[in-house]
């Protein structure tokens, strides 16, 4: 699968070089393979481009902007949502990609499916659950520690407590000796 980024290298606006950068520079970062396709220099580039956004994603004015990103034919989103999905750790699911091993978004879907034994995957999973799940999940941990801290405040009580005894038998010892003498 081949990620497509249609932009436009003679644009004359900085927001839109900008945007186009960050997605770009985004992509080489994680190392996804991408092809540019520039609807500046090339008209069949533009025109496959504003031909296969939906009509639900294009503005008002009917002409979308680039950049825009596909993954062969299927759309993923203009810069807005590739933004989103960046900033929800989500980036591979945008695109349409399986998430490598090791990385932010697989380690979520792998927290999702132990947290509910593979039973339910995040997909059907709203924020909130995710989260009351996450937070449950953070207060057992933290009662574990709790518990086992204890366990070793207690431990180490009766060290001292031990250590004490002994130290008062041997006083006591010592007194007897000392009454026996006298």
């Amino acid at each position: 699968m081949v990620i497509k980024v249609f932009l436009a290298s003679s644009s004359g606006s900085t927001a839109i070089k900008k945007k186009q950068q960050d997605v770009v520079g985004f992509l080489e970062a994680l190392k996804i393979d991408y092809a540019q396709l520039d609807i500046a220099s090339n008209e069949d580039n533009r025109k496959w481009m504003r031909e296969n956004v939906p009509g639900e994603k294009k503005p008002t004015n009917g002409i979308p902007l680039p950049p825009q990103i596909f993954n062969e034919e299927m759309y993923c989103g203009d810069y807005d949502t590739f933004f989103e999905a960046k900033e929800d750790n989500s980036v591979y699911e945008f695109l349409g990609l399986t998430p490598p091993p090791g990385s932010k978004e697989a380690q979520q879907g792998e927290n999702t499916q132990k947290l509910h034994n593979g039973s339910v995957t995040e997909e059907h999973l709203d924020d909130d659950t995710t989260r009351k799940v996450a937070e449950e999940e953070v207060q057992e941990e933290e009662e574990e520690d709790r518990v086992e801290d204890n366990h070793l405040v207690s431990e180490a009580e009766d060290e001292l407590v031990s250590e004490e005894e002994e130290e008062l038998r041997e006083l006591e010892e010592e007194e007897e000796q000392a009454s026996e003498e006298d």
